[in-house]
């Protein structure tokens, strides 16, 4: 077995004060103190070397270790994330290797040795104290809903999408995630209809306190409870808590949550060489989020669920936005830029001047209801539209009305007197 040279000088550094405490030149307490060890360590020392030699001597703990890892296999990973994954992060390129290549290796050996090859740098600790919450006891007891903006397309660094993702806070699952164009409320509540949809009501939503999430009077300053937005007011048709978050520490596992996926999604689309949203949200549904739930989804403390099953309600009736609107004198109404002509209603003669509910889908359609809750039937007024009306119209017969027109002249009135 091979041996450092600094096992070997220092056998022959203990065989020399061995030698020297046999021939009587020095006192057994003398050697002990000389190599800084116990006279009762000396003695097994010297037992040793009387029963082995000076191969007894040598600190079997500085022999290469049988478990170590060989250079091929070090040399292979590091390999690989020169040329194929550079920028993970340590824990995920573990993951990576571990899963698609097959590597054995620990974690912390992984990125120790990242770490000393120069290809991974180390974080320093940052911020001041903060005592942590512990997370809900059930699942569905609480979600975490979030956008986040950012480069998602390593190839194609220019665009940028939000990401929206909802996260229940009892177990770390990522209930929803998908890009978008912006953090609108269509994206918010899309996402909100596909986990009621899929799982059921939860008991309360945490939030930030953006434009479409609630009414902020001043800035940085509570928030308006009486004004509800769009969202506001279906969370609460729905009986959900919206709960407001005052800083981004508040918040802290929804923030967490986005760094992990920034620091993820972004290697893995280049390597999957995604450039589109289409493609990275198919991608996110097939492959990511099962992968990330299997590694990060953890048991809750109880196992009885908080979601409530959704039964007969009506998503599509709620998860929309909700205006009123007065009916003008032509019986019309516009509504995102667009002219409703209503149609003619059983019992009335007309609906000027009535106050009517106007809600605009998800899907687009919009819906005419008036008190109480009585659907109107309507038709959309394009420019074809009006110009076959306007060509339709019957020309209006001149009427010459007395005492209206030009003064008659003199020779109009009394005639020629020549």
């Amino acid at each position: 077995m091979e041996y450092s040279p600094a096992a070997w000088e220092q056998a022959m550094q203990v065989q020399d004060v061995i030698l020297r405490a046999i021939s009587g030149e020095i006192h057994w307490f003398q050697a002990a103190e000389i190599l800084q060890m116990t006279p009762r360590n000396l003695r097994r020392w010297r037992e040793r070397y009387e029963r082995w030699g000076y191969n007894g001597l040598v600190d079997k703990r500085r022999s290469p270790s049988k478990h170590r890892v060989p250079m091929r296999e070090l040399e292979r990973v590091l390999q690989l994330y020169r040329e194929r994954y550079t920028g993970f992060n340590g824990r995920h390129f573990h993951e990576i290797v571990h899963r698609e290549h097959g590597v054995t290796l620990s974690y912390s050996y992984v990125k120790q040795a990242l770490q000393r090859a120069g290809l991974l740098r180390t974080r320093k600790a940052r911020g001041r104290h903060r005592r942590r919450r512990e997370p809900r006891a059930c699942f569905g007891e609480l979600l975490h809903l979030d956008g986040s903006r950012h480069p998602w397309f390593a190839l194609d660094p220019e665009a940028r999408a939000t990401l929206i993702t909802i996260v229940d806070d009892a177990t770390g699952a990522v209930l929803y995630a998908q890009l978008w164009s912006q953090e609108t409320m269509r994206a918010v509540m899309s996402a909100l209809a596909h986990v009621l949809r899929t799982e059921g009501l939860p008991m309360a939503l945490y939030t930030d306190r953006a434009g479409w999430a609630f009414y902020t009077p001043k800035a940085t300053g509570p928030v308006d409870q009486s004004r509800l937005t769009q969202v506001g007011r279906a969370l609460q048709q729905l009986g959900i808590e919206h709960i407001p978050a005052y800083s981004p520490q508040a918040r802290g596992r929804s923030e967490r949550m986005n760094r992990t996926l920034q620091g993820r999604l972004v290697n893995e689309f280049r390597v999957a060489n995604i450039r589109t949203v289409a493609k990275a949200n198919a991608y996110l549904h097939r492959v990511y989020l099962p992968q990330h739930n299997a590694t990060f989804r953890r048991p809750p403390r109880d196992a009885a669920t908080a979601f409530i099953p959704l039964g007969t309600t009506d998503l599509n009736r709620i998860l929309c936005q909700e205006d009123q609107r007065v009916v003008a004198p032509d019986n019309t109404v516009v509504v995102g830029g667009q002219l409703l002509q209503i149609a003619q209603q059983p019992g009335r003669r007309t609906c000027a001047g009535l106050r009517v509910c106007v809600r605009q889908h998800l899907d687009g359609t919009i819906t005419l209801t008036r008190p109480p809750d009585i659907p109107l039937t309507y038709s959309r007024v394009t420019a074809s539209t009006v110009r076959l009306a306007l060509t339709r119209r019957t020309p209006r017969r001149k009427v010459r009305h007395p005492g209206k027109g030009r003064w008659p002249t003199p020779k109009e009135q009394f005639g020629d007197f020549r």
